[in-house]
């Protein structure tokens, strides 16, 4: 900015002063100074001012999640090394697990597990690998692609989706296959997360996480206050849904979000989410009152709500040698509809009654970063599983009544932002009279750029 007005003003005044000098008292001179005095401050809040906005320009430009580089117009030809550029990153991961009960009986006890939720393996693994391409589309469009790559040698699409980046008024919608925003853990790909596993409550209620294929719209406050109001709409088919051949939608989701700074090391975030969805005919294995392992059918409504909280501690806001996070969700599930007992008919005792059951679970965990790489967990789970009505069905079927918990403490360095080795042990109790002692150790490996993790 130009000090011309400045100067001319202090000219101006000095001009004065040289004609008057002989007349001046010490006053009017003390009263001179202080006018400049004021002039130049005044000049130099606007300065500052400007620079400041300067560089909350530049900083919101680099923080943008949406990559610098362009595809080429619509109305051109794209050629060369820039007709396709995104950023690509790969995530690689593995483990070590000595598990004392066997795996591939595992189950959690008054709860209907998905077919699909992987349990932990013993010996030598691959864990889950991610493929990610991440780009710009157009000035209205950004878009990202991830593929997971499972140890079984498949290949399957965990995220497709575009978001659109013109929409004013700090409205974010984003369209495709995500991962939902519903509580707090779930929006992170797994290998952010603070533990080997999943929480209880994750894997018992949402599949280990939970995945919508549909439309998404996030709004931002414009508020001191962190807030954020989110909904969604989608086919409904992550469980606890399932697949369902009708038009319309099959699922629905609410939540918001609200968080802060208090002083210059504390921060926290709070949410508060629901979910409702449909299932049609569910299929889960579950022992009934004679130890058969009969094949149950569940068709109708179910609803869970999810309260999360989260605190951060870093000595004057620098988190890089040390700081602390509390985190902790509640779940509350509903579900009602009709239960068919031997839906297979191989215990020749098929029938359908009604069922509701209302169930709850959570978990809290504390991580530590005591040095610029090294961290130390710990976890609490539990899930009660509250009443369960099964109607007539209570002939073959009876709720165990036992709240499964786990306790679990870990142990991570981090040498830099692309790789992490890990060591986590854990006592399970997930069944009524037995314990499970799981010990695992993880590495997990990041090729190329990625992007900023969540709070």
């Amino acid at each position: 900015m130009s000090n011309r007005p400045f100067v001319r003003v202090a000219m101006a005044l000095a001009l004065a002063i040289a004609a008057d000098a002989h007349a001046a008292s010490d006053a009017d001179l003390a009263e001179i100074r202080e006018q400049i005095r004021q002039l130049k401050s005044s000049y130099e809040a606007r300065i500052n001012a400007l620079e400041q906005k300067l560089n909350e320009a530049e900083a919101a430009k680099k923080a943008a999640p949406v990559a610098e580089t362009r595809a080429a117009p619509a109305t051109g030809t794209a050629s060369g090394g820039s007709a396709f550029n995104p950023a690509i990153s790969a995530v690689l991961q593995g483990a070590y697990g000595n598990l004392k009960q066997d795996p591939g009986s595992f189950r959690i006890s008054g709860v209907a597990l998905a077919n699909d939720l992987e349990s932990p393996k013993r010996g030598f693994s691959l864990a889950e690998s991610e493929l990610t391409l991440a780009a710009s589309v157009d000035d209205k469009f950004a878009a990202v692609l991830t593929f997971s790559l499972t140890p079984d040698n498949t290949v399957a699409v965990e995220e497709a989706y575009a978001v659109a980046t013109a929409v004013p008024y700090g409205i974010v919608p984003k369209f495709g296959r995500f991962f939902s925003g519903i509580g707090y853990l779930n929006e992170q790909h797994q290998h952010n997360w603070d533990f080997y596993d999943a929480p209880l409550v994750y894997q018992a209620y949402l599949g280990g996480q939970y995945t919508n294929d549909g439309l998404q719209v996030k709004w931002g406050a414009p508020t001191d206050l962190f807030l954020e109001f989110g909904a969604e709409v989608g086919s409904g088919e992550g469980f606890p849904g399932t697949g369902r051949n009708k038009n319309g939608i099959g699922n629905g989701t609410a939540y918001v979000h609200a968080g802060g700074d208090v002083g210059t090391s504390n921060s926290w975030r709070a949410g508060l989410s629901y979910l409702q969805t449909s299932a049609d005919n569910r299929e889960y294995n579950q022992a009934d009152l004679a130890g058969n392992d009969a094949l149950l059918g569940f068709s109708g409504r179910s609803k869970l709500a999810i309260a999360d909280f989260v605190w951060k501690w870093a000595p004057s806001g620098n988190a890089r040698e040390q700081n602390f996070k509390l985190q902790g969700e509640y779940f509350w599930r509903r579900e009602k509809g009709d239960l068919t007992y031997d839906t297979d008919g191989m215990l020749g005792l098929t029938q359908s009654g009604d069922y509701t059951s209302n169930q709850r679970g959570y978990y809290v965990q504390g991580i530590y970063q005591f040095l610029s790489s090294w961290r130390i967990g710990l976890r609490y789970d539990q899930l009660r599983p509250g009443d369960t009505n099964f109607g007539v069905n209570a002939a073959f079927l009876q709720d165990e009544g036992f709240n499964s918990s786990r306790g679990t403490v870990m142990v991570d360095w981090t040498p830099s932002e692309f790789s992490r080795f890990r060591v986590q042990y854990a006592r399970a109790l997930l069944v009524p009279g037995v314990t499970d002692n799981q010990l695992f150790v993880q590495y997990i490996l990041t090729l190329g750029a990625h992007g900023a993790h969540r709070y």
